[in-house]
């Protein structure tokens, strides 16, 4: 059931162009095609054109594509096959088979002629998938990341009705966080790209530019957007479009208090679903309208649509929208002085949401599992591109010297003395490299300490002796997050900001769990900086739990720590403040402790701001002081700063 206005329309496949042969036309071509060549090319385009509607018969053709472009060697035309193979399985919600089909595509086309047209346009498919999956798991940061990665390769390529498309899901993405600017900004880039054609996207993404107004309460804008969508979905015939449109033109209007229109909106995707024959979308359109009549207290009329929309959810097997239809039955029961039934329709509705939570845990196992595998075969995928860059640069060696050897012996000498100071170089490099990745580890290890462990594990067996088992799971999920963001932070040398700043989040959570939420937080990004700017992983966890256990803790009483990125000139700046009790009383502090433990974080978090700073020629620093007003100490201030960097696409 999907509350509140629709989120927004995302496209699940990049298909644009001429309009698309008929599966029936294609097959009759298949059957006189003799030259395998053409059969495979002809076999793929009958998969695909049999997308959305039918992914059985889009499966079928995908497998005799794959299987013969295997036999003949074709790699390009064995990766567009394994594409249509993942669409066919999104299409039927099997997402972890699908994300099998989009990683292999993804390597095969990792591995051919980067330059052509087929590879590049295979690559982009392949990785805006690959978002897509990730879209439907909610893994909002990881889609985006091959959302971007999909539409730079569109944009090398000029091809604006692709950009379009994908510029429509970003928008989708950050619209269901609630980053309605954000989102706003790349559906203007795809009404930019199409306001001069008559592409049904365009109508599409004119309901959600309508919804993220609304999700600003800029009403009037939103029902001019409404009115644009609804011109350009008449004229292309999308049925499924403009119900949607209804029900949130209905919602729009109930919100400005135009009930007569709200109710005629509803009346529209009434007809609108019933003739294009969409259930889904028509029992959305009844639960509104029962909410509706529930709020004018006409309890017949909500008990009307609310049974028929109970009626399409069971037949659709819509758990929640089950869930919400026995949850109003029993409020209106209730009203009516129905006692009785309200009790039994309520019984229902907690039954109903015991099962969705269940399912719902189900689902989180299973995008757990997603996310695992995903990132383990990127891993052996990296290791056998490392493997064949590796013989390619030995073959290309063992050749230079045989012609070296060919030529002259002086030649030769020469040859070998260059390799000798090659490999000298190679080893120096090699020993620079691995003494960072010790540094980067022990700051690692520092963050994940067992003295930190021991008390996460204390406080979960105190919350479950003290029958807090809802406060247990809850600290328990927390640290296996934190976990899991640690590791695979360790993979990678730059991180996005907005990743840093979900693992700060969910440490400072914990923390507040830990310590009866004797502390509150904030952290705040500056809208300058870009998605793609990136920070050295769990570089700002040190300093954020020095100014915890060292500042707010030993002062008892409710404190504040405050972190903000921001830029300045050509270097990211983070500043973490807090209200405790100070550099000054917590070295005294440490100097009377029983054992006096000497913390390396600093010293190994400067170590690792040299390499920084050795690496990319420009400064990097730390900057560490106390905070007093009037004489009294009011806390301490950290200003971490280091060369802006971008992560590689």
């Amino acid at each position: 059931m999907r509350n509140g206005f629709i989120v927004g329309f995302l496209f699940l496949f990049f298909w644009v162009g001429a309009q698309p042969q008929s599966a029936d036309s294609l097959q009759q071509v298949l059957r006189k095609e003799n030259n395998p060549v053409e059969r495979l090319r002809l076999l793929n385009a009958l998969s695909d054109a049999y997308k959305p509607a039918a992914p059985e018969s889009m499966r079928i053709y995908a497998l005799q594509a794959q299987k013969l472009a295997v036999q003949l060697g074709d790699h390009v035309q064995e990766g567009y096959a394994l594409i249509s193979l993942g669409n066919a399985d999104v299409l039927q919600s099997k997402y972890k088979r699908a994300l099998r089909y989009f990683q292999q595509a993804k390597s095969i086309f990792e591995t051919e002629n980067q330059t052509l047209p087929s590879v590049k346009i295979g690559m982009a498919k392949a990785l805006g998938s690959l978002g897509i999956i990730f879209s439907e798991q909610s893994n909002y940061t990881k889609a985006l990341e091959f959302y971007l990665k999909a539409v730079t390769i569109y944009e090398q390529l000029n091809e604006p009705e692709r950009c379009a498309r994908l510029y429509n899901n970003i928008g989708v993405l950050y619209q269901s966080q609630q980053a309605y600017g954000k989102a706003l900004n790349y559906f203007a880039k795809t009404e930019k790209l199409l306001k001069d054609t008559n592409d049904p996207v365009l109508g599409v993404t004119y309901t959600n530019i309508g919804n993220a107004l609304v999700g600003q309460k800029q009403y009037t804008s939103a029902s001019s957007y409404y009115q644009k969508a609804r011109l350009i979905l008449e004229k292309n015939q999308d049925a499924r479009g403009l119900g949607e449109l209804y029900n949130n033109l209905g919602l729009l209007y109930q919100k400005k208090g135009q009930k007569a229109a709200a109710i005629e909106a509803w009346q529209s995707a009434e007809q609108t679903f019933t003739a294009f024959g969409e259930s889904f979308g028509l029992g959305d359109t009844y639960f509104y309208l029962a909410q509706f009549w529930q709020t004018e207290r006409q309890t017949d009329k909500a008990r009307f649509y609310a049974q028929k929309t109970l009626a399409l959810a069971r037949q659709n097997e819509v758990l929640e929208q089950q869930m919400l239809v026995e949850k109003l039955l029993s409020e209106v029961a209730e009203k009516e002085g129905d006692l009785t039934g309200a009790f039994l329709h309520y019984k229902l509705y907690t039954s109903l949401k015991d099962s969705i939570q269940n399912a719902a845990s189900i689902r989180k196992g299973v995008e757990a599992e997603l996310n695992f595998e995903f990132d383990k075969r990127n891993l052996l995928q990296k290791e056998a591109l490392l493997k064949k860059d590796l013989l390619i640069q030995e073959t290309a060696k063992r050749n230079r010297l045989q012609l070296v050897y060919s030529v002259l012996i002086a030649v030769l000498l020469f040859g070998l003395g260059f390799l000798w100071y090659n490999r000298l170089q190679i080893k120096k490099t090699l020993t620079l490299q691995k003494e960072l990745a010790e540094y980067e580890q022990k700051a690692l290890h520092l963050q994940m300490n067992p003295h930190f462990v021991f008390n996460c594990l204390g406080s979960i067996s105190s919350f479950i002796v003290n029958n807090g088992k809802e406060s247990a799971v809850k600290y328990l999920a927390k640290f296996s997050k934190l976990m899991r963001l640690t590791l695979e932070f360790s993979k990678e040398s730059l991180i996005s900001v907005d990743k840093e700043i979900d693992a700060l989040q969910n440490y400072l959570e914990l923390e507040q769990l830990r310590f009866n939420s004797i502390f509150e937080f904030t952290i705040e990004k500056s809208d300058e900086i870009e998605d793609d700017m990136g920070i050295p992983p769990l570089l700002i966890q040190p300093f954020v739990e020095n100014a915890l256990i060292h500042g707010i803790v030993p002062k008892k009483k409710a404190g504040l720590i405050s972190i903000r990125f921001d830029l300045d000139a050509e270097q990211l700046r983070c500043t973490i403040a807090d209200n405790g009790i100070g550099i000054t009383a917590s070295q005294k502090i440490k100097a009377q402790s029983v054992s006096v433990h000497k913390s390396m974080a600093i010293e190994i978090i400067r170590m690792r701001l040299e390499k920084i700073a050795s690496t990319t020629g420009k400064t990097a620093g730390v900057e560490i002081k106390e905070l007093s007003s009037q004489g009294t100490v009011s806390g301490t201030e950290v200003i971490l700063s280091i060369p802006i960097q971008f992560i590689a696409q």
